[in-house]
């Protein structure tokens, strides 16, 4: 009997034009994360692997696949900041996540704006309407189910302030719709938006 599903053990490859695993796995909200160095340069770059883990208090997180900038400069000072990756801001979230040395400035190869946050020292991106400013809680480095260290480390950040453009809350609510999220999906360019016309509502049984 031929069955309709592809099987593969990833350990052996998947046997397709491209690895589908981040495109199940999604679409998926962007770790857009500005970070400060103990030297003070500044450093600015979309993770794909990104989300929320906890509530109260709120703590989010991203993986960083290999050392990069901005684990290396959350390890020196303990702080980063999320800022919302939007539909007109894609263009300069995508500048920034160019393969530059660690002194150019994503936020001036981007043509963004730095401002200061409240409560961390590292500054968030001018143009987009939501931020959260974060200090680390835990580095975690990954590791296979046989206890074998892989070069993926999970970065975990408590929010400790949070930036909302006011145009955004509807009688208190936050308007998920009309912020003009973008998230990744899979392929090498997949992106998807989100808008009004995706919304369902459905609430939990009691």
């Amino acid at each position: 009997m031929t069955s309709n599903i592809h099987f593969y053990e990833p350990r052996n490859g998947h046997g397709l034009p491209h690895d589908p695993f981040n495109a199940i796995v999604g679409p998926r909200p962007i770790g857009w994360i500005s970070s400060r160095s103990a030297d003070g340069i500044l450093n600015l770059a979309p993770y794909s692997f990104f989300n929320a883990f906890n509530y109260t208090p709120p703590i989010i997180g991203f993986a960083s696949i290999g050392a990069k900038d901005s684990l290396r400069n959350i390890q020196q000072t303990g702080e980063f900041v999320w800022n919302l990756a939007t539909r007109a801001l894609a263009e300069p979230m995508n500048a920034s996540c160019a393969a530059v040395p660690p002194e150019v400035d994503e936020f001036a190869l981007a043509g963004l704006t730095p401002v200061a946050s409240r409560l961390v020292g590292v500054p968030r991106v001018g143009e987009t309407p939501v931020a959260f400013e974060c200090r680390c809680t835990q580095i975690v480095q990954l590791q296979t189910a046989a206890g074998e260290t892989v070069p993926t480390w999970l970065v975990l950040g408590e929010v400790v302030g949070i930036h909302i453009d006011r145009s955004l809350l509807k009688d208190g609510v936050y308007d998920t719709g009309a912020a003009g999220h973008i998230l990744r999906g899979g392929g090498p360019a997949d992106y998807f938006e989100i808008g009004a016309e995706q919304l369902f509502r459905m609430y939990r049984p009691k």
